[in-house]
């Protein structure tokens, strides 16, 4: 069965730091590649935050970003983090932990030619104060 279960959202402070998890179960390290979306309020689609190919170490990030969060793997632990600094009000929303073709996830990630993960978790909300 496949799980993807995300801990670590809450409430924090414009400027403060957060950090996601994603315990990954029943999907090989070497097939699936792993990210993060989020649903931010007033905006209708899903948005592509952060990816990285367990398999290989690549990682991918959102333009919009510009560095202010990390993604990183522990495969022996079938987690993977995302590091959220510098949050902003407009950061807020639910993150989701997504899985897909890791041969692919760049695609996926991107939302290119209608591409979208294969695995989506619950979610965990994350609201940005000012």
């Amino acid at each position: 069965e496949v799980q993807l279960v995300e801990s670590g959202g809450g409430l924090v402070q414009a400027g403060g730091s957060l950090r996601l998890s994603c315990v990954v179960s029943g999907l090989s390290v070497e097939d699936y590649a792993i990210g993060w979306f989020r649903q931010v309020p007033g905006k209708k689609d899903r948005e592509g935050v952060s990816g990285i190919s367990r398999r290989s170490g690549e990682t991918y990030y959102a333009p919009f970003l510009k560095g202010r969060f990390t993604i990183s793997s522990d495969n022996a632990k079938n987690t993977v983090y995302l590091q959220l600094n510098s949050l902003k009000p407009e950061d807020t929303g639910v993150y989701y932990c997504v899985a897909g073709d890791t041969r692919r996830y760049i695609l996926w990630m991107a939302a290119v030619d209608g591409h979208e993960p294969t695995y989506w978790g619950q979610g965990t909300p994350v609201t940005v104060s000012s």
